[in-house]
């Protein structure tokens, strides 16, 4: 994995007139002050909501998946919205539904009353427990950004984004997301068990907080510093070179018989489209993370396992073999030659 970038220690006030860039990072410094140890985790959180992406973190219980998307919302200002998928979940509990309002004169009227995907940043909490049903309901809100009932469309906010958990081991009463659903991530985040020095530091986090649980938190960084940015990374230039890097690290998932002997029997299916708009996205804020409007190939391989993590489907012999998704990812960025 690529260095982790280094987030400035700024207030908020200051850094939205210092820029966008500088507001930012100052985001990721106080979501890291939360968050012990799961930096990586952290800055992947904070390139998707620069790219308008939605998350998929999965990890196991208890390595704070839900605190990191709730500090990132205590910090930004933001509707956030939970949903805990549950196997009796039903898709209006997503979406919401028409309520049938009646009236003194004996009419009525039906009236939309919207549903938790309606939040800026939504928490779809366990998201593997609920049925295709229920998983489908957020398939047209993160793709088209709008929810469809009884033929009326509903826009969402224009700050939105799911972040989704999901445990990797737990396999009873559980519905693995379809490859559909999967592919409208715009990344696939996995969280690990955090170092022993840190976790000592959350011990101590903890009990701090426990004893000031009424401290005022610092203000908010606005909405408006997100869409600043968004508009800077929109100008950030790619070059052909680097453009040509990308979708030769996408073929090697289509056709990894050219790239070797491991490539063709570890992958079954490779990525979709959807694959290079990802690496071009986020790389894209990579760069403008790290100060620069230009796009360099360090900046693609720094995305790239969370961009194609999941949208690669191991071989039958990868799977026998204990070969990760991350190991045919790292063969894959070694194989295919980086542009000078």
């Amino acid at each position: 994995m690529a260095n982790q970038l280094q987030p400035l220690s700024t207030s908020a006030a200051a850094a939205a007139d210092a820029g966008p860039r500088e507001a930012i990072l100052d985001l990721q410094s106080r979501v890291n002050r939360d968050i012990i140890g799961q930096e990586r985790v952290v800055e992947r959180l904070v390139i998707a909501l620069l790219a308008n992406g939605n998350v998929l973190l999965e990890g196991l219980p208890g390595l704070a998946k839900t605190r990191a998307i709730k500090s990132l919302s205590r910090n930004l200002e933001s509707a956030f919205s939970r949903i805990q998928f549950t196997p009796d979940l039903l898709p209006s509990d997503v979406t919401g539904g028409e309520v049938y309002r009646g009236e003194g004169t004996g009419g009525g009227t039906f009236e939309f009353r919207k549903g938790p995907v309606f939040g800026n940043l939504v928490l779809a909490d366990e998201i593997n427990r609920a049925p295709a049903k229920v998983q489908s309901a957020l398939l047209e809100a993160m793709e088209e950004r709008q929810v469809t009932v009884s033929g009326k469309r509903y826009p969402l906010p224009d700050l939105f984004m799911v972040l989704a958990t999901q445990n990797p081991i737990e396999q009873e009463g559980t519905y693995p997301l379809p490859e559909a659903q999967m592919d409208r991530f715009l990344m696939h985040v996995t969280i690990d068990y955090p170092s022993d020095a840190d976790e000592v530091r959350v011990l101590r986090l903890v009990r701090a907080e426990n004893a000031g649980a009424g401290a005022a938190p610092p203000p908010k960084i606005p909405q408006s510093i997100v869409f600043d940015a968004r508009r800077e990374i929109d100008a950030v230039t790619t070059v052909g070179a680097v453009e040509t890097y990308m979708v030769a690290l996408i073929a090697a998932t289509r056709r990894p018989s050219e790239y070797g002997d491991k490539l063709r029997h570890w992958i079954a299916l490779g990525a979709s489209p959807r694959g290079s708009l990802a690496l071009d996205r986020t790389a894209r804020v990579v760069a403008w993370l790290r100060g620069r409007d230009y796009v360099v190939p360090e900046d693609v391989q720094a995305v790239a396992h969370d961009c194609l993590r999941h949208r690669i489907s191991p071989s039958y012999e990868a799977s026998a073999d204990g070969v990760r998704v991350d190991d045919i990812v790292d063969e894959i960025v070694a194989q295919v030659a980086v542009p000078a």
